[in-house]
């Protein structure tokens, strides 16, 4: 809201006005988030016809156009598609125009997900910049920045997209002119902040172009873009004119500019230059009709990035945890509640939930979800008050959806209307305050599940029902971080995409649940353990025993039972201690990850707690600075699960559960987990690349900085192993991750930093965070072939944890009403095989036409539809989960019949597959084929199989995105 005061809506009203003035002016947007604030609230109707008409002439053109430039290390796919289909269906429904470049010219390193994202969205070119400096240089050299990459190995040339990586100036205009110590080409100044200057004077405004001047500006535009000639295989320069927070005053930059351009054209003899106004899609159009040759470069990525040889842009993989943690959250209450809300829609037709405001609440945490992807956000490099923005937005959205699913099951019990629903999400703090409740929990995923839910409650005499009065199995025990409450656990078993309702009441003798019993042992002094008699304890549950080391207290090893393999594992906090003072020697910031040193241990003395129950064991340690300190610094919570008879605990089973404690750390701290293993990893680590693939990560030594230089993103996963033997890590956020010993992985969990840069200090990006982060991993151990079969699925189901919602229970047994909920119990409406993925289901609301004539001519004829969102249309994605050739079974194509798939939603009357933002029908939707030596004939590319009978053929790695419509709608 500062920057739309301070100078964003300035661009866009002073831009439009002045593109007007000029024909040969151009101009290129890229964050529908700025654009629809500002079309939405500050745009005059004149302005709208005006962008209306430079949209039709291509004089304004969309590149991305996405709510915002989406970070590429820490986001999830699933978000940044998110944030993609938001503002392409703005775009779509509001001009009739569909983004067919990017510009992802200020993320932090690149990924290879977002070229196969940007390819299945219908681009037909990508852009990046930052990558490596040394990397960046090499290949400016030997003129390699532009390439055909092909991000994804499963779909390979299919979703190839032609990418540019800018050269050493990236983005903004060089501002040296050599022949005045003021800047040039910057004519509209920088912007001031809080408040434009009334008198329009801004401050470092660029030396105006003169008479007297206009040649030397020419000669050194012209020795700039000849610099860069030689680094590019055609004679085609793209120049961009602009960098962060311009063009707020467009008049005076547009006048400076047309001068100079009309001068150097007219003299483009004597230059050997002529310039032209472009926009993006003007450049890449040059170079397509070059029809030269391309390289093609396979889905590895740009990540780390580094800037120099101590500037690695690591630390930013873990800043602001707390805020990584609810956008992953946020981001599954809404997956959730779409589903939710769009099976409602479908059975309840005639509901008394006003579905226009239900939408709106949906919206909310679209927008919210959609807005914390941008690079300064998620990342967790913005200053503290736009932290607080992102999580208020966050929150407010959250208990909107959390509203909205509360009434819809209150609607279809026919509740009374005016019975009190409060509800809560994974948070043991607001748990039920008294007993005879119900606990009502939703599976959001397409799969059966079987898993427990924890819920707090202040006594240990409760029992546990379901709708029919069954005893359900559960285990109470005293909590590990507060000592007025318990913690019940509930094995639930719910079908995809339904809810149960269990009810917990007072104790009746007949069934009381599971005790956890608790046994402390004694603190141990890890500094002097006794290594000669070694005393293990084992915990043991059907897929694992894992043994402590009971002179230090400390995790000794796991072994997976089926397989009798054995892997010596222990787990340690350390911490690296960082530099703040810039006169000293490199620092950590938001961004850098700097060490001064290698990580050091921060426990002498570690205590433990072992809970033991039928159900589950939890082993609780606690690490101390000594073996007197009064608190405890760390904390680990491992958690392994007992399933009983009659229920399917594969994935339950095969997963150990950790919770850890961490924080508030001491300033210049990054926290670190690190499990030592004997696997003979030579040091290899895989990680995930935002959750869509794995990549290879090697350890790689530099002559500076190489602790920092090799942590890598770990948005889902990561693992290590030996020739037979796997450990993976599944998160629920994302973490910076390393390998800095063969056998080791370490997590960076956690960083509190302050330093003396004086930017850092202007923008207030000193990363004080003295805030205590509860961060959660699942391991998971075995054989290649069985963590295969387990990760994805498992991965899902942490990202997915059921939603927890409470209520009060109006006497006896709880009735049951609605047809959901009959169906609930027995059956599950949508379910697909466990290589697959439901990736989404919701009703997007948007009004446009799928017909793209009829809607560019509503457009034009300003017919676009008014009034109430669209309700009848169903988005629904599906995503192999698989690669090519990684699991024999699993990696196969799967047919899909999306009738008899969506048949508990009603009767399927048409379906149309779509882009994957749903703009292009995929029948009609050609991009650029660029020429590569493997494939010499340039053309169109139009990959996709399509689906005959509403059956469709879903190949590895592939995300298939449909409109679907329903009978009697």
């Amino acid at each position: 809201q500062e920057s739309m005061h301070a100078y964003a809506a300035n661009v866009y009203s002073t831009v439009v006005e002045e593109l007007v003035k000029g024909k040969q002016r151009k101009f290129i947007a890229v964050e529908q988030e700025f654009f629809r604030l500002w079309w939405d609230a500050v745009a005059t109707d004149r302005h709208k016809q005006q962008v209306h008409q430079l949209l039709q002439e291509g004089r304004l053109e969309f590149v991305i156009g996405g709510q915002v430039m989406h970070d590429e290390a820490v986001t999830l796919i699933d978000d940044q598609i998110l944030q993609l289909t938001e503002g392409h269906g703005f775009l779509y429904e509001t001009f009739g125009i569909r983004p067919l470049f990017s510009w992802h010219v200020d993320p932090f390193g690149a990924s290879a997900t977002t070229p196969t994202i940007f390819a299945l969205a219908g681009f037909n070119a990508h852009l990046i910049s930052r990558i490596d400096y040394d990397l960046k240089a090499d290949m400016q050299k030997n003129k390699k920045l532009q390439f055909v990459w092909q991000g994804s190995p499963s779909l390979s040339d299919r979703q190839e997209i032609f990418t540019h990586v800018m050269d050493q100036y990236s983005y903004c205009t060089p501002s040296q002119i050599p022949f005045s110590n003021r800047s040039g080409f910057y004519w509209n100044g920088i912007a001031s902040f809080p408040d434009p200057p009334k008198d329009g004077v801004y401050p470092n405004m660029s030396l105006p172009v003169t008479d007297a001047n206009i040649h030397l500006y020419a000669q050194t535009m012209v020795a700039n873009i000849k610099e860069r000639a030689a680094w590019f295989r055609t004679s085609d320069v793209l120049w961009p004119w602009g960098c962060d927070k311009q063009f707020f005053n467009a008049s005076v930059q547009y006048s400076n500019m047309d001068l100079l351009l009309d001068y150097i054209n007219k003299h483009s003899d004597e230059f050997g230059v002529s310039v032209q106004y472009a926009t993006v899609g003007d450049y890449f159009q040059a170079v397509y009709s070059r029809n030269l040759t391309w390289e093609i470069r396979d889905s590895q990525d740009f990540l780390p990035y580094s800037t120099g040889p101590f500037q690695a842009w690591t630390g930013f993989y873990t800043s602001r945890s707390t805020l990584k943690g609810i956008a992953r959250r946020a981001s599954s209450l809404l997956y959730a509640g779409e589903s939710f809300f769009t099976q409602y829609v479908r059975k309840h037709p005639a509901s008394s939930i006003c579905k226009c405001e239900a939408l709106k609440q949906l919206q909310s945490l679209r927008w919210a979800v959609s807005e914390v992807q941008h690079h300064d956000g998620i990342t967790g490099t913005e200053s503290p008050k736009v932290r607080d923005m992102y999580m208020n937005n966050l929150m407010y959205g959250m208990s909107n959806v959390k509203k909205l699913m509360a009434s819809i099951i209150f609607d279809m019990n026919n509740a009374k209307k005016n019975g009190e629903v409060f509800t809560s999400l994974y948070n043991k703090d607001s748990g039920i305050p008294d007993v005879d409740q119900y606990v009502v929990v939703y599976n959001p995923l397409a799969w059966n599940i079987t898993t427990f839910v924890t819920v707090s409650v202040s006594h240990l005499a409760l029992s546990v029902y379901d709708e029919l009065g069954r005893s359900v199995p559960a285990q109470v025990q005293s909590s590990a971080e507060s000592h007025s409450t318990y913690d019940l656990y509930i094995l639930v078993a719910i079908s995809g995409l339904s809810y149960r309702k269990y009810s917990v009441k007072p104790l009746n003798d007949k069934q009381s649940p599971f005790i956890g019993r608790s046994v402390r042992y004694k603190r141990k002094d890890i500094t002097h353990a006794d290594q000669q008699s070694q005393q293990l304890l084992p915990v043991v549950n059907n897929c694992y025993q894992v043994l402590f080391d009971q002179n230090t207290n400390l995790m000794y090893s796991i072994t997976e039972r089926e397989t009798n393999q054995t892997v010596q594992l222990t787990q340690e906090f350390l911490e690296y201690h960082v530099n703040g003072d810039v006169m000293k020697g490199p620092i950590s910031d938001n961004y850098l990850f700097a060490s001064n040193d290698s990580a050091m241990p921060v426990s002498k003395a570690v205590g433990l707690e072992v809970v033991t129950g039928n159900l589950m064991t939890e082993i609780r340690q606690f690490f101390y600075s000594s073996v007197t300190a009064q608190d405890y610094i760390y904390a680990i919570y491992t958690r392994m699960y007992t399933v009983p008879e009659g229920y399917d605990g594969k994935l339950l089973c095969h997963r150990i559960e950790q919770e850890y404690h961490v924080g508030p750390l001491e300033i210049n701290r990054e926290a670190v987990l690190r499990t030592t293993t004997n696997l003979n990893t030579r040091q290899l680590l895989y990680t995930d690349s935002n959750g869509y693939q794995i990549q290879r990560r090697p350890f790689k030594a530099y002559v500076n900085n190489s602790v920092a230089r090799n942590y890598y993103p770990m948005v889902q996963t990561a693992y290590i192993e030996d020739d037979t033997t796997r450990l993976m890590l599944l998160a629920e956020r994302a973490h910076g991750v390393s390998s800095q010993g063969n056998g080791q992985v370490e997590v960076m969990l956690h960083r509190r930093l302050w330093n003396n840069l004086q930017w850092d200090l202007n923008y207030n990006l000193t990363l004080n965070d003295s805030s205590v982060v509860r961060p959660v991993i699942w391991l998971i151990l075995g054989t290649k072939a069985g963590t295969n079969t387990l990760y994805q699925t498992s991965g899902l189901a942490l990202e997915h944890r059921p939603v927890v919602m409470f209520g009060a229970l109006s006497g006896g047994k709880p009735k049951l009403h609605g047809q959901l909920q009959q169906n609930s119990v027995q059956s599950s409406p949508v379910t697909v095989p466990p290589n697959l993925h439901l990736q989404t289901l919701s009703i997007p609301g948007w009004r446009y036409s799928s017909d793209h004539a009829e809607q560019v001519h509503s457009v034009r004829m300003g017919k676009q539809k008014q009034g109430d969102a669209d309700f009848r249309r169903v988005l629904l994605r599906i995503r192999h989960l698989y690669e090519v050739g990684e699991d024999p079974v699993l990696s196969q194509p799967v047919m899909v019949n999306l009738k008899s798939l969506l048949k508990g939603l009603g009767s399927v009357m048409l379906v149309e597959e779509r882009s994957l933002t749903g703009t292009w029908d995929v029948n009609t939707l050609k991009r650029w084929k660029w020429k590569t030596a493997r494939y010499p004939s340039r053309g169109f590319s139009n990959s996709i199989e399509t689906s005959e009978n509403c059956t469709v053929t879903v190949h590895p790695k592939e995300i298939r995105t449909f409109f679907v419509y329903f009978q009697g709608q």
